[in-house]
């Protein structure tokens, strides 16, 4: 989806334009950012020196690029982050600055991959809350891939439930959490007590 492999069948497209077919560059300039599962950030420069050039990456100027850097960082409280190098910040804060750095490109729709892997608990509440604010402060979609509930369930408005490569489920949070199915698969549900309690913020 994002231009990194070619599609072996079907197509995929943004406003009408093929995506998976040109390569990353090309779908990062029409509007699609993602993250990894690892940090992938440029550790030898600043956090805004990332921000500033993925900006740059998506066809903006210098200056509009330092400034949409430094609103993506204000907006997420990192802002005293900017002048830090990537080689020094946490785990935690090397995810979020991924994401701020997807940010940074403009997108229509961003994809995160596992954004909570490794996060403790504070971490993770922070990240749910974080992601769940996108959509509404920089009008593009989000994609999630997680396997964290608790962060699935606080951020997402509509889930798609794969087992084993096999869609077990489909719909909102709420219908999510009573699938029979994916109580099983996800949530712990053997039978024996229920299903284990899941917190959405």
């Amino acid at each position: 989806m994002s231009g990194f492999q070619r599609p072996t069948q079907g197509s995929v497209t943004l406003d009408g334009i093929e995506v998976g077919a040109r390569g990353p560059h090309y779908a990062a300039r029409i509007g699609v950012g993602r993250t990894f599962q690892a940090g992938r950030l440029f550790r030898d420069l600043t956090v805004g020196e990332n921000l500033t050039i993925a900006a740059m990456g998506a066809g903006m100027g210098m200056r509009k690029a330092r400034w949409r850097a430094g609103a993506i960082l204000n907006w997420m409280g990192c802002e005293d982050m900017a002048q830090q190098r990537c080689d020094s910040l946490s785990y935690g804060n090397e995810r979020r600055i991924g994401i701020g750095r997807a940010l940074a490109l403009a997108p229509k729709f961003v994809l995160l991959d596992e954004p909570a892997s490794g996060m403790n608990d504070a971490e993770s509440d922070a990240l749910m809350r974080l992601i769940a604010s996108i959509p509404g402060e920089f009008d593009c979609g989000v994609l999630l891939i997680e396997h964290n509930m608790e962060v699935i369930m606080g951020a997402c408005e509509r889930i798609h439930v794969l087992d084993g490569g096999r869609t077990i489920a489909e719909g909102n949070p709420a219908a999510i959490m009573h699938n029979p199915d994916v109580r099983r698969a996800y949530l712990g549900d053997k039978g024996k007590g229920g299903v284990t309690p899941v917190k959405a913020a």
